[in-house]
């Protein structure tokens, strides 16, 4: 099948989830299976667009903003585990029963955390460039707020490096339980992501490979076609689920 080119078509919508408003885009055939793309710490759906076209050639895309981000609602209360509520949520609100699971780094983690809670609702997993952290692990101390607004609440940005200064044990704990096939892509040694923490979680996992693109934390962005090849080949080998 070929690629979808040209600009980025589909349409954009808001759905009300536990008093939050999930602003996203919808992408793909209705046909298709379902996939669903979690954007990082700071970006919005808009994040995926250079990518989009290819994803939605073989499935039906929701590109969420996240809670505090793009045109979603920012109610000041920020965590991995409440943005993993608001996915599985927006998942029940649009009848969305099972999905490819697609998040790159705050993403990753999010979607993460829903598949070791609710791994009937994916189908397949693709974290990108990130890891569920231990205790001790990162050490990312808050930022300063900025002189100028940003276009997304700041307030999450501190919320969530303070989570990744001290995560739930359970995260990690958890991960050697995650049966569902997963892709994990390391960015590689220009990233500032420790890829040896990849490694280790790719092998605690029953089900998941580690593809290592050279490309830095951003390979969606900095490298979207060999990131489309790593996924196309991915969710391409036969799933016994």
């Amino acid at each position: 099948m070929s690629r979808m080119t040209g600009a980025i078509i589909g349409t954009t919508h808001v759905v009300e989830v536990d008093g939050v408003a999930m602003a996203h885009r919808v992408v793909g055939d209705p046909a298709d299976p379902p996939m669903v793309l979690l954007h990082g710490l700071g970006d919005d759906e808009r994040d995926w667009h250079g990518v989009l076209p290819g994803l939605a050639a073989r499935h039906r895309v929701y590109v969420l903003d996240l809670r505090g981000h793009g045109r979603s609602s920012r109610p000041g209360r920020y965590s991995f585990e409440l943005m993993r509520d608001d996915v599985l949520g927006f998942l029940d609100a649009l009848d969305v029963g099972r999905c490819v699971l697609v998040g790159h780094s705050m993403g990753g983690v999010v979607a993460i955390l829903l598949a070791e809670t609710a791994p009937h609702r994916v189908t397949r997993l693709v974290v990108e460039d990130v890891f569920v952290p231990r205790p001790g692990d990162l050490d990312r101390p808050p930022l300063p707020p900025p002189d100028e607004p940003t276009p997304f609440d700041f307030a999450a940005v501190n919320a969530i490096r303070a989570q990744l200064n001290d995560p739930d044990s359970v995260w990690w704990e958890r991960t050697e339980a995650v049966d569902v096939p997963t892709l994990v892509i390391g960015g590689g040694p220009d990233s500032a992501i420790p890829q040896k923490l990849l490694a280790e979680m790719v092998e605690r996992m029953p089900e998941a490979v580690l593809v290592t693109i050279p490309a830095g934390h951003n390979v969606h962005a900095s490298r979207p076609a060999e990131f489309l090849a790593a996924v196309d080949g991915f969710l391409s080998v036969d799933n016994p689920r």
